[in-house]
């Protein structure tokens, strides 16, 4: 009789299902019931009216920024992290999944004290004529501070499992620097790179908590569409709501397979590599 490798798997696999359908799957089907409750006319008004658009730019902005500061400065801080022993090493490691442990709302509050006329930091910044509290600057910021763990959590682990004997060869055949690392190691780092950025943009497009301290919130200008959508759940539109909720869904998913698409083919390129 042929044993399962893992044992249970019926019953676990039944649980695993159960727990995706209850906490993914159900609201997202109602998320998308309620929006397909409106009919296509009224659906087009909600999403197209001009407040959702310059909410979708602002957001969409300022995650595209955010998210490719997190792939400079995230890359740099794996490879920081990955391979050199400094002291204090450990500190900085572990202050990387700080945003992780920190109420989104106290990370607000937080950049808001430091990033404002009267901060520590903003204080100086607008010395220099830069305001970043209560502008697209800050959520930015705020963007960047929640969102740059994904980044450097998968990257890191891939930078470790390096074989040393890839660049060692590279470096016996008189390769620079830069060459080993943009034909040797960058390719390696592809997906990895690919899937930190697709889990920070994603949550960038999400983020609520740690922007609306700092965002100022003025329609047209440093709205975000997360709160967009809090407000009208707060004037009881539900259906406006979930039809200003069911845009973001779609990017997210778009993003996703697009992001799978690239991770697919940069793995058989570095298989045929």
């Amino acid at each position: 009789m042929r044993r399962n490798v893992l044992p249970g798997l019926h019953l676990s696999l039944g649980i695993t299902l159960f727990y995706v359908g209850l906490i993914v799957v159900l609201p997202l089907a109602a998320l998308v019931f309620k929006a397909a409750s409106l009919g296509p006319a009224e659906y087009w008004s909600i999403v197209s009216s001009p407040r959702a658009l310059a909410s979708y730019k602002v957001t969409a902005l300022s995650a595209l920024v955010a998210t490719l500061f997190n792939l400079v400065f995230g890359l740099a801080l794996a490879w920081v992290l990955t391979r050199y022993r400094f002291p204090g090493r450990r500190i900085v490691d572990a202050m990387v999944d700080l945003p992780f442990a920190l109420p989104t709302a106290v990370a607000g509050i937080s950049l808001t004290a430091l990033f404002s006329n009267n901060g520590w930091f903003g204080s100086v910044l607008s010395e220099a004529g830069l305001k970043v509290a209560y502008t697209p600057i800050g959520i930015m910021i705020a963007m960047c501070f929640t969102s740059l763990p994904f980044i450097v959590r998968t990257v890191q682990p891939v930078l470790e499992d390096l074989d040393p004997a890839l660049e060692e060869a590279a470096q016996s055949l008189g390769g620079s620097d830069w060459t080993i690392f943009r034909k040797v190691i960058l390719p390696l780092l592809t997906p990895a790179l690919l899937a930190g950025l697709s889990l920070s943009f994603a949550r960038s497009l999400g983020e609520f908590g740690a922007i609306i301290f700092i965002a100022g919130n003025q329609p047209m200008s440093t709205e975000i569409t997360a709160l967009l959508i809090f407000i009208r759940l707060e004037e009881y539109d539900y259906q406006a709501a979930a039809a200003i909720a069911s845009v973001l869904l779609l990017t997210a998913f778009a993003m996703l397979a697009v992001t799978n698409w690239l991770q697919s083919r940069a793995l058989r390129y570095t298989v045929k590599g």
